[in-house]
């Protein structure tokens, strides 16, 4: 264990991805648990910076740009901070850089880290195993700094009155209400190899429609448009397309309106999960185990096949997306049927 004063201000170093911002949540409520009065700041992708702007704990977002200029100009004014502990959870080459430049003399960071990243903690965490889940592999630095979580692991948004008047407003120009019951859908991701074809989430949207589950609300950012607008030609149904019409910091409560979600391994399928909607995920090539949504109440649904999990943006087996396309319609069905909040639903 780590021995060291209580921290007065603490760095935090999580710029991306949306996903992995969301799993260090729980670090940040056992920080703010044990150290009540220290001030944490989030250095974080500006893409992301709303999002965390809403996490609960946080005190200071410190936006940065993808250039190398923007990362060595932050570090450099991040100096004037006088940070007392410096926590990287990126394990990279930059933000372990930026941890030294900062100045601080309590550097902590994975002893597993990549791009040579462990060179420049004071403090190297061991990671016993790749088979835990990022939650928990992420609160092994708690532990290690004397802050061990002993209940569940908390992840606290604020759901700002603003975003939840906003939402209801663009759902009022659809013909929908945000308070009643609807099923939210998304259906791209990062990797190509993540994303179940637009005509299965059509035929889901379909086939809960006809059972009188609804509205299938799709949700996206403004580079998803062309596949939301696919599932909303091919749907047998009606669906609401609200891709690109929802920034980022309006996510957390947009979510957490929603009766479910229904996902491809995405980041949203995370801030569901932390606002605690259930989630039905379809998984190709990545774990479960690893970066499933976390808690009780979720379904994911896979299909073995020996390559499985990869964890590659390109698919090499003899069937090409065998792991993905394999997983039917009607098993994502069955699944959003089960879930009591869809029960309510049906009409």
């Amino acid at each position: 264990m780590i021995s060291m004063a209580e921290p007065r201000r603490i760095l935090l170093i999580k710029p991306s991805s949306l996903g992995d911002i969301v799993h260090t949540m729980p670090v940040v409520a056992a920080f703010k648990q044990r150290w009540p009065s220290a001030h944490l700041t989030w250095l974080v992708k500006r893409q992301w910076a709303e999002v965390v702007q809403r996490i609960e704990g946080v005190d200071a977002v410190w936006p940065v740009d993808p250039t190398l200029a923007s990362w060595v100009g932050q570090a450099l004014a991040l100096r004037a901070q006088r940070f007392d502990l410096v926590v990287d959870l990126q394990g990279l080459l930059r933000s372990a850089l930026v941890a030294r430049i900062t100045g601080c003399t309590q550097r902590v960071g994975f002893a597993n880290g990549r791009e040579g990243s462990p060179w420049w903690y004071t403090h190297r965490v061991a990671v016993s195993t790749s088979e835990m889940h990022a939650v928990e592999r992420y609160l092994l630095i708690a532990a290690e700094l004397g802050v061990p979580v002993k209940d569940a692991p908390q992840f606290r948004f604020r759901l700002l009155s603003q975003d939840v008047t906003t939402l209801r407003e663009l759902f009022r120009r659809k013909g929908i209400d945000l308070d009643a019951p609807w099923v939210a859908m998304n259906v791209s991701a990062r990797w190509p190899t993540k994303r179940w074809p637009a005509a299965s989430f059509a035929a889901v949207a379909t086939q809960l429609a006809a059972r009188g589950i609804g509205p299938l609300v799709v949700i996206g950012g403004p580079d998803e448009r062309e596949t939301s607008g696919q599932v909303q030609s091919l749907a047998a149904c009606p669906v609401i397309d609200l891709t690109g019409e929802t920034p980022i910091g309006l996510l957390p409560a947009l979510l957490s309106k929603a009766c479910a979600l229904i996902t491809n391994d995405s980041g949203p399928m995370h801030v569901a999960a932390a606002v605690g909607r259930p989630v039905v995920s379809i998984f190709g090539p990545t774990s479960a185990v690893r970066t499933g949504p976390y808690g009780a109440g979720h379904t994911v649904l896979t299909h073995d096949v020996p390559c499985r999990p990869c964890f590659s943006r390109v698919c090499r087996h003899a069937v090409p997306m065998e792991c993905l396309e394999s997983i039917t319609p009607e098993q994502v069905v069955a699944a959003v049927v089960s879930q009591q909040s869809c029960r309510a639903v049906s009409r």
